[in-house]
C-alpha cells in the first residue's frame, strides 16, 4: 500500500490518489499444469491432480480463489465465468512461483505444400527468370482450429469507421486480414496481392475466402525447417460477459492475439467493461490491434446508472509490438498505470483511425500515470488523453523515440479542470509529414509571410482545444518541430463551448535542441516562467495569433508577453542512449535556481526537492559531467 507521504501520487487538486488495493487472502487454490502426466479438466485442481487448461479453472473459480498456473504454453482463450466481490475477495490468475506461462492465441501448423496456380508477376506474362528461386508454400487451415473465429476471414477495421478521412488514408492496413503468421516466433509481413510475395521474402498472402494462407519464408526456406504459427483466436484472456470485476492477472505472457483495430477496444487482455482489475508483471506480445482494454470498450454502449468504469491497476507489464494501441480505456476513472514498458506500438500504421497510441484514454478522471517507459512508437502517440480529461497526473515517465510520429503526448479537447504533466523526459519525436510538401523559400520569399505553415510537425506535447494544462519540470528535447504546440479548436463545441487553448502553464521546464521552436502558443492567454532553453534556433518562442505571428527570443518573450521573467538560456549538452536508457549530461556553466512550482515536490526519480531547484526533471545545477540511468520504473515485485 502507498503511504500518504508518496508525493508522486498527489493529484492536481491536491488530493492523494485513491489506492484501493489491500493484501490478499485466498480461501482456495486451483493448480493448472498441462505438462503434468495426470492433468485433466476433470480433476479437482490440486498439485497432484491439476487441471489441464486455464479456462477450466476459470469456470469454477469463485471469489477468494487463486488459480496457480504452472510452466507451459497454453493455446486457449481464458474466459473467466465470474469476478471477485471486493478488494479483499478477488479472483487471481497467477504464474506459479514465477514460472514462464505463455497463453497463445495461435496454432502451430505442420502441413504445407508448394503453392501453385497463382501469378508471381503483376502482369499477365510470367517471366521465369524473374521468379527463379522463389518458393511459396500453401497452408490450408484446419476448420477444427478455427471454430467460432477465423481472423483470416476478417479485415482489421471494425464497425466504427466514422472518423476515417479516406482521402488522407492508405486503407491497405485497414483492409488486411487480422490473422498473423509467425516463423520461429517472429512475424511475417502481410501483402494484399499474391504477386507481391515475389517482391520480398518473409511475407504471406491470404486467399479471398480466408481458408488458405500462402507464405514465402526468409531465404526461401522450407517450412519443415521452422516452427510456423497462425493466429486463430481473437483474445488471450477475456470474459465473455461484461462487468466482471475484482480480477487479478499476474505474471502471464499473452501472445499472438488476432484483435481487430479499435474501436471497439478489444484487447489481447480484456477487462471487458469490468472494474477494479489488477494486471501486473505480464507480457503482451504481438497483438494485432489492442494490447489491454480497461474501459467501457466503445462509445456505442450506453453508460448504465451507477456503472463504475476503470479503477484498475496496470503495472510492471511489458507491452510490446502491438499493432494499434497498447493500453486503451474509454471513460475511465481512477486508473493507476505505473512501471510499464510499452514498446513497438503502432506497426500497423493505422494512426489516422484516431485510436493509435502507447496509451490512449478517453475522458480520464483522477488517474495517475507514472514511471512508465514508452518507446519506439510507430506513427502514433506515446500517450493520448482524448476529450474531457480531469485531474490526471502524468509524472516521471520516459517518452522516447517517436518514429515518424506527430507528437509524444497529445491532450485533446480538455477544458474544465487542471491536469498535471511533471518531471517527465520527452525525447526524440521525428514528425509525421511528407518532407516533399515543404516549399522552398529562395532568397527573401519567406521573410514576409505572417504565419508559419502547418506541414511540418514533431512535437513533445501537442494540444488541441485544451485549457488549464500544467506542465512543470519536464525535459523536452530533440523534437522535429517544437517542444510544445497548441491550437484552438473553436468549433468542436462538446456541449458547452469550443476549445480556446488558454490558461496553460509552463513552469521550470528544460527545452533542448528543438528544430524550430521550444514553445508555439496560439495566443498570449497562457503563463510561462522559470523555463530554461538550450541549443535553440532563432525565434524559438512564438505566439501565432493575432497575426502577424511573433517569433521571439527570450528577451522579447519577456518584454512583449511578460513570460519567463525567471527563465534563462543555458549551456548544456545532453546525450541519451535509447537502448540502455542512460543519459550523459554536461553542464558547462552552473544553472540558475528557480522557485519550485506549488504543486510539484519531487524530481524525476521521485525524490523530494527542498527549497529552490533548477529547470527540468533532474535537480542538478553545478557545472560538470553527469551520468544517469533514466529508466524510472520500480520493478520490485510485491504480493
Amino acid at each position: 500500500m502507498m503511504k500518504t507521504t508518496d508525493l508522486t501520487a498527489i493529484l492536481p487538486n491536491g488530493q492523494m490518489f485513491d489506492f484501493w488495493e489491500v493484501p490478499q487472502e485466498y480461501d482456495r487454490e486451483l493448480h493448472v499444469n498441462n505438462n503434468h502426466p495426470d492433468a485433466s479438466d476433470e480433476n479437482d485442481g490440486t498439485v497432484d491432480r491439476p487441471l489441464k487448461t486455464i479456462n477450466a479453472a476459470a469456470q469454477i473459480a469463485e471469489p477468494g480463489t487463486r488459480v496457480l498456473i504452472h510452466r507451459g504454453t497454453y493455446r486457449e482463450t481464458v474466459h473467466p465465468a465470474r469476478g471477485g466481490v471486493s478488494p479483499s475477495k478477488m479472483i487471481s490468475y497467477e504464474a506459479f512461483e514465477g514460472e514462464e506461462v505463455i497463453i497463445k492465441a495461435s496454432v502451430e501448423v505442420k502441413d504445407s505444400k508448394p503453392s501453385t496456380g497463382w501469378r508471381l508477376v503483376r502482369g499477365y506474362r510470367e517471366d521465369p527468370s524473374k521468379t527463379k528461386g522463389i518458393k511459396v508454400w500453401e497452408i490450408e487451415l484446419n476448420p477444427e482450429d478455427f471454430k467460432g473465429y477465423n481472423p483470416f476471414c476478417a479485415v482489421n477495421i471494425l464497425h466504427d469507421r466514422l472518423f476515417i478521412e479516406y482521402d488522407k488514408t492508405d486503407m491497405t492496413p485497414y483492409l488486411n486480414r487480422r490473422g498473423m503468421v509467425f516463423v520461429d516466433g517472429k512475424p511475417m509481413k502481410q501483402v494484399p496481392l499474391y504477386y507481391m510475395l515475389s517482391e520480398s521474402d518473409n511475407t504471406y498472402w491470404v486467399e479471398a475466402n480466408g481458408q488458405k494462407v500462402h507464405i514465402r519464408l526468409p531465404n526461401d526456406d522450407d517450412p519443415q525447417n521452422h516452427t510456423i504459427e497462425l493466429t486463430n483466436r481473437e483474445q488471450c484472456f477475456a470474459p465473455k460477459v461484461p462487468f466482471l470485476s475484482y480480477i487479478k492477472v499476474k505474471g502471464l505472457t499473452l501472445a499472438h492475439a488476432a484483435t481487430g483495430a479499435p474501436v471497439p477496444q478489444r484487447g489481447s487482455l480484456s477487462c471487458y467493461r469490468g472494474h477494479h482489475w489488477i494486471i501486473e508483471d505480464c507480457t503482451i506480445d504481438w497483438a494485432n490491434g489492442t494490447g489491454i482494454d480497461c474501459g467501457n470498450e466503445c462509445w456505442h454502449h450506453p453508460i448504465i446508472e451507477g456503472q463504475i468504469i476503470g479503477h484498475s491497476i496496470i503495472r510492471r507489464n511489458i507491452i510490446k509490438d502491438v499493432g494499434v494501441c497498447g493500453i486503451a480505456g474509454m471513460f475511465v476513472k481512477n486508473m493507476l498505470i505505473e512501471d510499464n514498458l510499452i514498446t513497438g506500438t503502432g506497426w500497423q500504421r493505422m494512426e489516422l483511425s484516431w485510436e493509435a497510441g502507447g496509451i490512449k484514454l478517453h475522458n480520464s478522471v483522477n488517474s495517475l500515470i507514472r514511471r512508465n517507459v514508452i518507446k519506439e512508437c510507430y506513427g502514433c502517440d506515446a500517450l493520448w488523453l482524448d476529450v474531457g480529461n480531469e485531474n490526471n497526473r502524468i509524472t516521471s515517465n520516459l517518452f522516447i523515440d517517436g518514429i515518424n510520429s506527430r507528437e509524444h503526448i497529445f491532450i485533446e479537447c480538455t477544458r474544465d479542470a487542471e491536469n498535471l504533466i511533471d518531471n517527465n523526459i520527452i525525447w526524440n519525436v521525428e514528425g509525421r509529414y511528407n518532407k516533399n510538401d515543404i516549399k522552398d523559400e529562395p532568397g527573401s520569399s519567406g521573410w514576409y509571410k505572417t504565419t508559419e505553415d502547418d506541414i511540418r510537425n514533431g512535437y513533445g506535447i501537442y494540444l488541441e482545444g485544451t485549457d488549464r494544462l500544467r506542465m512543470v519540470n519536464n525535459l523536452i528535447g530533440k523534437c522535429e518541430k517544437a517542444g510544445f504546440f497548441a491550437k484552438v479548436v473553436a468549433f468542436r463545441l462538446m456541449i458547452k463551448r469550443g476549445g480556446t487553448s488558454r490558461e496553460n502553464k509552463f513552469y521550470n521546464n528544460l527545452f533542448y535542441q528543438c528544430q524550430e521552436a521550444a514553445i508555439i502558443l496560439p495566443n498570449e492567454h497562457n503563463e510561462a516562467d522559470g523555463n530554461a532553453y538550450s541549443k535553440m534556433p532563432p525565434g524559438y518562442l512564438r505566439v501565432m495569433y493575432p497575426e502577424p505571428e511573433m517569433c521571439l527570443d527570450l528577451q522579447t518573450w519577456r518584454e512583449f508577453c511578460g513570460f519567463d521573467e525567471a527563465g534563462c538560456e543555458c549551456d548544456i549538452e545532453i546525450d541519451i542512449n535509447s537502448d540502455n536508457l542512460t543519459m550523459e549530461l554536461t553542464i558547462n556553466k552552473d544553472l540558475p535556481e528557480v522557485k519550485p512550482d506549488e504543486k510539484v515536490y519531487t524530481d524525476y526519480f521521485g525524490m523530494r526537492v527542498e527549497g529552490n531547484r533548477v529547470a527540468g526533471p533532474l535537480n542538478v545545477m553545478k557545472s560538470g559531467k553527469y551520468h544517469f540511468n533514466i529508466d524510472p520504473r520500480k520493478l520490485n515485485k510485491e504480493g
